[in-house]
């Protein structure tokens, strides 16, 4: 059975203001099965928190939606119910047979969130997940000297991601935080 395949999230943070953005290209097999997919999105009261997947889309569904009611649950602090999610996921063996990785971000914080019980900071304020994610975060990476703006470099960042990845394309969704 082929696995639908290929997804670029990267998330940047820099000078008070967080992107996260995400390809639109879901791939099976070989086959570009939709290219204008929507992988980043508003999450929590008000759209205060941003997210972005990576994996099986009904996974990252079930994910968000078990984050959205944990920010309920916690008044909208995002670490502390991403942390409560991370324990969660890695004890229920419902939750555990998820395939997918998700990065999160609010004003303060940008994350990411896995399977294994991960809640990860990224150094630098530049994350990166699935299949064109390193290409994403070496790019941006080597771009954030050069470029103040997170928007900008994550566009171009991602554009390069689109340029060596079969996995990733130009239709992009960003979403922003201040």
């Amino acid at each position: 059975m082929e696995k639908y395949h290929g997804t670029t999230i990267l998330g940047v943070k820099k000078d008070g203001k967080t992107v996260i953005a995400g390809d639109g290209q879901v791939s099976l097999g070989n086959t570009v099965i939709k290219p204008n997919a929507k992988k980043v999105r508003r999450i929590g009261e008000g759209g205060k928190v941003i997210g972005g997947f990576a994996g099986a889309t009904a996974d990252a569904f079930t994910l968000f939606e078990r984050l959205e009611k944990k920010l309920e649950q916690y008044n909208g602090q995002l670490m502390r119910s991403a942390v409560e999610l991370a324990k969660d996921w890695r004890t229920d063996k419902y939750l555990r047979n998820l395939e997918a990785m998700m990065i999160v971000a609010d004003k303060d914080s940008l994350l990411i969130l896995t399977g294994n019980g991960d809640v990860l900071e990224p150094e630098g304020g530049i994350a990166a997940i699935g299949s064109g994610g390193n290409y994403a975060l070496a790019a941006a990476r080597a771009l954030t000297d050069y470029e103040k703006d997170p928007e900008k470099l994550a566009r171009r960042a991602m554009q390069i991601a689109a340029e060596v990845c079969v996995f990733t394309n130009d239709q992009l969704t960003i979403e922003t935080v201040e």
